[in-house]
């Protein structure tokens, strides 16, 4: 990771690797999790493999959904990593995104007490990274990695 481009998170969650895998691979899983709470998520697209789309559409009312990502996958090897970014749209063209360009890393490994589950997401330039930590990057991501938490701990046999 480069401090200078990009931010990152860690955590353990406290469910089997297997699990978490489920929840950003279904997208009815994906859409209890992926935004934060209120607010919703729609899955209209996600095609885990490199080159699918990973589309999404939030909504804070729960019935009008409006555009919230567009993006394609660079990688996905399962249960261990997924890789997607948002400078490349769904249908593969050069996008300008707001707020910032990014490409995300998700890395699944197995821990002790259940996954250590981290996000690195670079950017283009040290503007842009400002710009998204000044956004609310650690809240934002932070919030979405502990509904995941709370999801996939909820799943998890006890």
């Amino acid at each position: 990771m480069n401090p200078d481009l990009d931010l990152g998170l860690e955590r353990i969650i406290r469910a089997p690797r297997a699990t978490v895998w489920s929840a950003w691979t279904d997208p009815s899983r994906l859409e209890q999790w992926w935004v934060p709470a209120p607010s919703r998520c729609r899955v209209d697209r996600l095609d885990l493999r490199p080159g699918g789309a990973f589309v999404t559409r939030l909504s804070d009312d729960g019935t009008e959904f409006v555009p919230h990502l567009d993006a394609c996958f660079l990688a996905v090897d399962e249960l261990e990593r997924i890789v997607f970014t948002n400078a490349i749209d769904s249908t593969w063209r050069p996008a300008n995104p707001a707020p910032v360009a990014m490409t995300a890393t998700i890395t699944l490994d197995d821990h002790p007490d259940g996954t250590d589950y981290r996000m690195v997401v670079r950017h283009g330039d040290p503007e842009a990274r400002a710009h998204h930590e000044k956004l609310g990057f650690a809240e934002g991501w932070g919030s979405v990695a502990g509904q995941l938490a709370a999801l996939t701990e909820s799943m998890a046999p006890r």
